[in-house]
């Protein structure tokens, strides 16, 4: 999960196998009592599984083009209290650490190599830090990271994909399919996305509001498109667009902070994201 440069990397398996590995991974932690929990376009994957439109639409809409791979790596959340835990974990499964990007990054981002280099595996301690935070808390037992299971929750889920400042197709992909198999609700269910509490994250920051709600209005104008080339059903896409009609609606009517008035009265004459800084594997 970075900002793409040069040449891009896929996962050397095929879907299913893929969400093996990732599940091995999750379960051998969580049989150790450490939290990880799937980020990403491969969360949106496997909580779509028991949906095959969902998981046939990743395939047709063809997330970095048709022909292509569908992921590129395994992110994953974890707590920075168990930093110590989670390094052991990937060392008894004889992952390599990235011990260059592990040092001077460790204390929120971790990185280690498949032992068979089919795919690396990017670990986020605590928060994702891109153009806004996505913050998952910072100790089992008082986070977020234990609402889901193998995933991080769909609202969460949402919020990372919404947090980028110069969104690209394959997350604007991602949100698609997600919006398709999960109705947004006002509180959180397993398998619906909480819309209050995105609304009450997006009150606070100003910023994060205004590319949330930009990038939900290019999830709406990417799905119309793919129904008029009929990649998607036009039932698909009503379900999708009712999705995001009811989460803007949840955000529009949540009341903002006095912090967030402030910071809308400056709008886009000040930077309102910050600049992503890529991580050299």
């Amino acid at each position: 999960m970075s900002v793409d440069s040069g040449p891009r990397e896929f996962v050397k398996l095929g879907e299913s196998d893929f969400v093996n590995e990732a599940l091995k991974i999750v379960e051998t932690a969580n049989s150790r009592q450490v939290c990880l929990r799937i980020l990403g376009a491969l969360a949106v994957y496997v909580h779509s599984l028991d949906k095959s439109e969902c998981t046939d639409a990743f395939k047709s809409l063809g997330r970095f083009g048709e022909g292509n791979p569908t992921f590129t790596d395994l992110d994953l959340a974890a707590y920075g209290k168990q930093k110590n835990q989670t390094n052991k974990v990937f060392q008894d499964l004889k992952f390599k650490p990235d011990i260059m990007v592990n040092a001077f990054f460790g204390n929120r981002r971790l990185i280690f190599y498949h032992p068979h280099n089919i795919f690396h595996v990017d670990i986020f301690l605590d928060k994702l830090e891109f153009s806004h935070d996505v913050r998952f808390g910072e100790k089992p037992g008082s986070g977020r990271l234990e609402l889901d299971y193998p995933t991080i929750t769909l609202e969460d889920i949402v919020l990372e994909k919404l947090q980028i400042h110069q969104i690209n197709r394959k997350d604007l992909i991602d949100l698609i399919v997600l919006f398709i198999g999960h109705e947004v609700a006002e509180q959180s269910t397993k398998d619906m996305v909480a819309g209050s509490y995105i609304a009450s994250v997006l009150s606070e920051d100003w910023g994060f509001w205004f590319d949330a709600t930009t990038n939900l209005d290019k999830v709406k104008s990417l799905a119309v498109e793919f129904e008029n080339s009929r990649k998607l059903t036009h039932e698909q896409v009503k379900r999708a667009l009712n999705g995001i009609a009811k989460l803007n609606s949840i955000v529009e009517k949540t009341p903002k902070t006095d912090k967030w008035k402030v910071r809308s009265r400056v709008g886009t004459t000040k930077p309102w994201f910050k600049e992503v800084e890529e991580v050299q594997r």
